[in-house]
Formats: C-alpha cells, sequence, structure tokens
C-alpha cells in the first residue's frame, strides 16, 4: 500500500518550486475538511494531490532537488540512493516531515521495517495528519502480522482520508479476519 501512495503522488511531485510548503502551510486546515467532506472520490483526490503537493514541496530548491533524486530512485528501484537523498533532506531540514515519510517509505522497501517506522513516528510528529505515513505504518504491521496495531493504524488514517479505497478494503479485510470470520 505505500507503494502505491508514493506512485501515485509522484506526477503532482516532478515541478518543484511552484507554491512552496510543507506540513505547516495553512491551506492544509481546509484541505483536510475537503478530504473529509468530499461527495466523491474524484473530489477527494483532487484534495489529495494538493495535499501531497504542498507536503513535499519545500521552499528551498535544493531540497526540492535532493526530494526528486530520491522519488527517482525510488521508481527505479535504488533505494540505498533514496535513504542517502532523503536522509540528507532530514541533515538539513529535520523539521520537513515529507524528508522523513519518503526516507520511511525507502527504508519500507528496502524491508528495513524497525528504520522505517522510526522515521514514520517522527513524519506524524511533525504532521499528525499524515494519512500517507499511516497507511505505511499499516502496510508494514501487516508485514510483521501486527494485525490488530495494522488495523488501528489504517482506522487512523481514514479518519483524516476517508476515501482511500485500498485502506478501506484493508480495514474490512482485517475486522473479519480478527472476528473470525474466514470469508
Amino acid at each position: 500500500m505505500l507503494l502505491p501512495i508514493v506512485v501515485a503522488a509522484l506526477p503532482f511531485l516532478a515541478w518543484p518550486g511552484h507554491g512552496a510548503a510543507d506540513q505547516t502551510d495553512q491551506r492544509l486546515p481546509a484541505l483536510f475538511e475537503q478530504l473529509k467532506t468530499a461527495a466523491s472520490d474524484e473530489a477527494a483526490k483532487t484534495a489529495e494531490a494538493q495535499i501531497w503537493k504542498i507536503w513535499t514541496d519545500h521552499p528551498n530548491p535544493e531540497i526540492n532537488a535532493l526530494m526528486l533524486r530520491g522519488l527517482h530512485a525510488m521508481a527505479d528501484d535504488e533505494e540505498d540512493t533514496a535513504v542517502a537523498a532523503f536522509g540528507e533532506i532530514i541533515q538539513r531540514e529535520p523539521n520537513f516531515a515529507e524528508g522523513w515519510n519518503k526516507r520511511a517509505t525507502a527504508y519500507f522497501l528496502m524491508g528495513d521495517f524497525d528504520a522505517s517506522v522510526a522515521d514514520i513516528e517522527r513524519t506524524l510528529q511533525l504532521e499528525p495528519h499524515h494519512f500517507g505515513a499511516l497507511s505505511g505504518l499499516g502496510q508494514i504491521y501487516l508485514e510483521l502480522d501486527r494485525k490488530p496495531a495494522a488495523l488501528k493504524a489504517f482506522e487512523a488514517a481514514l479518519a483524516i482520508d476517508p476515501h482511500l479505497a485500498s485502506v478501506k478494503a484493508a480495514v474490512e479485510s482485517l475486522k473479519k479476519e480478527l472476528q473470525g470470520d474466514p470469508t
């Protein structure tokens, strides 16, 4: 589930420097409200795209260049390069939540779940509404066969963005499984 979120966000991240922002951007509260009240999945996707763009686009062009380097490295299955790029972002801008989140994603792809969880925790400290980080946390817990924890993380993501179709499906499946329903 983490990889689809990253891949889905790539088109919106290709042009850094336009309306540079981060997780402190004043537009985010209204966009999070739009996610909760969107009448359609299409309207929610528009708000999601705007949120991802805000989260990812940093005011410093050097940080944006590192972000693109890391994203392209992940897309090319070069997770070590991605971790290095995102690590440099974190070193330069330790309060930039998306640097932490993207490195968490790269660690996940490498199978380093402990490092990924640590970076997700830092992401959520900086941006408690990060539905992508919460979805990723749920995916890690599934990989670790910690289904109640996965369910909790997925439900937290849906509380922020109720239009995450794959997360909804995971919640339904986990609830059935945890209640002993084999279907």
